[in-house]
């Protein structure tokens, strides 16, 4: 098993190249079961998460072409004829969830086993299906599974008691054939989400407002292949800025969308990193004296859940009183004891954590509890003093593209370990 290696104390610098949208990919792979032909997706991010997704279409027949090369997918989907995957996959990971929709709107029926994920919290899919049954679904789950059956799709105006993207993402690739109009009421705001609704419209479905907290959709009787780029990942960005900022190091962001990464930038520049964009690249300027600040996690447009543990790292470093609060997942803290592993003064009270800077962080084996815990506790290991092994990265593998690489390029002392 692997494991990554980090000896701290580099100043970093240089540039790095942002990959394309982990969250953003999956919904699509999932998508172009709808299309009964073939996709091409286009600079796609080689990772862990999008193979697996890959392999449940190959379950149900589809026929699956990755490039590693030229980082391209091409997914043909005109075979497609079991539908009830490979549980043992769908289990590995929660966004297999996602084709549900896709297979319910152009077969009227699905059956998947219960699925997998980070051990994050609480993540149900009621919402989910509360939108499938909407649409005219007849819904069951028991057994460790859920199916749902429908003959026939019917618009309707779906309320979301949470905006769920996983939800919103769902409803809309369900409703898409379904007969008349569907409105998805407090939508999730993602980009990721707005992304999706342009891969749709490109495949000839009806979209509107994907992206805003109302999305419309006008059903069409089929749709047809397409090709398409996923957005740049504004998680991944997140993190190397972060990098910057914890390594008090200065380096160029290339790749990235500052329209996403508002609420990143608002609060690193609360702390005093200084950050400069210029067209798809930014300037991350870490190197002044930076203060404390309190977070809180949102729904987009607000502070993303999925950069809560690395602005943890970062916050352990600056001397003063932070508090940070997660109110999305439940179950968010767990890199907080690796952190006080290596020397992090972090108090958990409930869905806050309150952090007491540290003249320095020292570097000890910690294990990656989750794909953002892991990625953070590789830069708790940039800043700290001596080395850091980090274990159990196959969490990190799931949503970051050779992240020890970048990490070189820029010249940090990191290596994977076999």
């Amino acid at each position: 098993m692997s494991k990554i290696v980090v000896r701290g104390g580099n100043e970093l610098k240089g540039e790095v190249n942002i990959s394309t949208a982990k969250n953003s990919v999956l919904p699509i792979i999932a998508g172009c079961i709808l299309s009964g032909g073939k996709c091409i997706i286009d600079d796609a991010p080689m990772l862990e998460d999008v193979f697996v997704i890959s392999d449940v279409l190959r379950t149900i027949c589809a026929g699956i072409d990755i490039n590693r090369s030229s980082n391209r997918i091409i997914i043909d989907s005109s075979n497609i004829e079991e539908c009830d995957p490979s549980s043992d996959l769908v289990k590995k990971m929660r966004a297999s969830f996602l084709i549900m929709g896709p297979m319910i709107s152009r077969f009227g029926k699905f059956k998947l086993s219960l699925p997998g994920g980070c051990n994050i919290g609480t993540r149900p899919i009621d919402l989910h299906l509360k939108g499938f049954s909407a649409l005219g679904a007849e819904v069951n789950v028991g057994h460790g599974y859920v199916e749902a059956y429908a003959k026939k799709l019917i618009g309707s105006k779906i309320y979301l008691d949470f905006p769920s993207v996983g939800a919103t993402e769902n409803i809309m690739m369900a409703a898409v054939m379904a007969e008349g109009e569907t409105i998805i009421e407090n939508a999730a705001e993602e980009p990721e989400i707005e992304d999706l609704g342009r891969f749709l419209n490109s495949m000839g479905a009806n979209v509107i407002g994907a992206g805003s907290d109302t999305v419309r959709i006008i059903g069409v009787k089929n749709l047809k292949g397409t090709r398409h780029k996923p957005i740049c990942d504004r998680i991944e960005a997140g993190t190397f800025m972060i990098a910057a900022a914890i390594t008090r190091s200065k380096i160029k962001i290339n790749g990235i969308n500052e329209e996403h990464l508002k609420p990143i930038i608002a609060k690193l520049t609360e702390t005093g990193v200084k950050i400069k964009v210029n067209g798809d690249s930014m300037i991350v300027d870490g190197t002044g004296r930076l203060k404390p600040v309190d977070i809180k996690t949102m729904p987009y447009p607000g502070f993303p859940t999925d950069m809560q543990s690395q602005m943890t790292a970062l916050l352990c470093t600056i001397q003063g009183t932070s508090i940070v609060t997660e109110t999305i997942f439940e179950n968010r803290f767990m890199h907080a004891t690796e952190m006080k592993r290596m020397g992090a003064n972090i108090k958990i009270d409930g869905r806050s954590a309150v952090i007491e800077g540290v003249d320095r962080l020292t570097g000890a084996e910690v294990r990656a509890t989750d794909l953002r815990a892991g990625a953070a506790l590789i830069l708790c290991g940039l800043s700290a003093e001596g080395e850091t092994q980090v274990t159990d990265i196959y969490h990190v593998d799931r949503g970051y593209v050779d992240i020890e690489k970048k990490l070189q390029g820029l010249g940090a002392d990191i290596e994977r370990v076999e």
